[in-house]
């Protein structure tokens, strides 16, 4: 089972797009909830607390979303591993679009009592399990259709679609931000959730318009000759579980220090040094904008000299732009502010373009779809906590900027050894073929 050949670059163009889209709004709506938790949810969903214990809870239900990663991760692995790519990345746009637009119609605490934040925390959770299939299955579509010596470059694509779907977020919390702060917090931070209705019909139209990958073509074709293979899921911990951690440990700077970066810092920015929440929302955008750039030539840069040393040299700059990116935001100067945020989130973009093909070349295209999905997701389980973790160490600093930063370089540094470790068993053992007798060498 191999995608050698070559579609005709018309296809690949409409595939990649279609990839790049659906990815960005589902995005849209997920990184939605990590801005409004900076700025809303604090104080409309948890009024019985004070500020700090209130922005520690609102972080809480965001990483809560990052918790149901895993959950979903391995509902729908076992939906694309066993019924097709196309038909998981369907519903979970449907899902995320419509538990986002329902996010926008809840009643605030001072309504409902404590239902508000229970219903939060439950749509969260619900966006989780949407999410935890969405990546996984984009990256594959893309991958199984194109050829292998552009998936640096190309599994990149899939990966704009985190910066375009910041650029939305933020610039539609931006927009609704130039309202008076009464109306602002009464009905204007529920416009951008409200959008999701819409959106979702646009996400659905170019879902249901992607072709089915041609490795899961195969892979059926076999399971009619052969029978039914056995439960992916389960699979992939048997004989792969060292390369998921492996896998793990890429992904976890891509994950982790982009919401450090942008939800993190926009509360750290507005709670601890006064910033204007335009200011800090303007700088995102700024960031969101160098990530784009910086997505596109670090997917060209893994074709040429591969995708585990960009992740790797990608990790090892964040960790030296680290504390520089936090000490331009404590300066609260606005073009200074706007420079640190750039810098942070830029040097960790580096290694994000090409973690879906790192990832993805781990493991056998039988059960790729959840070993990918559980490895970057469980990734996402530890990168959703960074912004809660941040915020403690944060305020044990007595609001001293050196923890966050110092986390930073902590992730950054789990990343050197993923990407190395990845290198070190593709090096070894090249591309893995589908049964891969090796695959417990690896795991021991």
């Amino acid at each position: 089972m191999s995608n050698s050949t070559k579609p005709p670059v018309k296809d690949i163009r409409r595939l990649l797009f279609a990839a790049f889209s659906g990815t960005a709004l589902e995005w849209y709506d997920y990184f939605l909830y990590g801005t409004a938790a900076a700025l809303v949810f604090n104080k409309l969903f948890f009024t019985d607390l004070n500020a700090a214990a209130g922005t520690l809870a609102s972080f809480g239900t965001f990483a809560v979303g990052f918790v149901a990663r895993p959950i979903g991760a391995a509902i729908f692995g076992h939906v694309g591993d066993r019924y097709g790519r196309k038909v998981s990345l369907i519903i979970t746009v449907v899902m995320m679009g419509a538990t986002t637009g329902c996010i926008g119609l809840l009643p605030s605490y001072d309504t409902i009592g404590i239902w508000a934040p229970v219903l939060l925390t439950v749509l969260r959770f619900v966006q989780g399990i949407s999410v935890g299939g969405e990546w996984s299955g984009a990256m594959l579509l893309t991958l199984e259709h194109t050829p292998k010596e552009k998936h640096g470059s190309y599994s990149s694509v899939p990966q704009l679609g985190s910066p375009v779907g910041t650029l939305l977020s933020s610039g539609a919390f931006a927009l609704v931000g130039m309202l008076p702060d009464d109306a602002f917090y009464s009905w204007g931070w529920r416009l951008p959730f409200l959008a999701a209705f819409p959106l979702l019909g646009f996400a659905l139209y170019l879902r249901v318009r992607i072709e089915e990958s041609p490795v899961f073509r195969a892979m059926q074709d076999d399971a009619e000759r052969n029978g039914p293979p056995p439960a992916p899921l389960v699979e992939a911990f048997r004989r792969t579980w060292g390369r998921m951690i492996v896998g793990i440990g890429a992904a976890l700077l891509g994950v982790g220090g982009f919401f450090l970066m942008t939800t993190f810092i926009i509360s750290y920015g507005t709670g601890e040094l006064g910033i204007d929440k335009q200011t800090m929302l303007n700088a995102t955008v700024v960031g969101a904008v160098v990530e784009v750039v910086v997505i596109i030539i670090g997917g060209r840069l893994a074709d040429r000299i591969g995708s585990w040393k960009v992740c790797a040299i990608g990790a090892a700059v964040t960790m030296a732009a680290a504390f520089p990116a936090f000490w331009l935001v404590d300066t609260g100067q606005t073009p200074l502010v706007y420079l640190g945020v750039a810098l942070g989130i830029g040097a960790l973009s580096i290694p994000y373009g090409p973690i879906g093909a790192v990832v993805a070349s781990l493991f056998p295209e039988e059960f790729r779809y959840s070993a990918v999905a559980m490895s970057y997701n469980l990734a996402g389980v530890l990168g959703g906590f960074i912004p809660l973790i941040a915020a403690s160490v944060t305020g044990a600093a007595g609001g001293a900027s050196w923890g966050a930063a110092l986390l930073l370089v902590l992730v950054a540094a789990c990343t050197v050894a993923g990407s190395v470790a990845a290198g070190t068993v593709l090096r070894r053992h090249g591309s893995l073929p589908s049964s891969d007798s090796l695959n417990a060498k690896v795991a021991a």
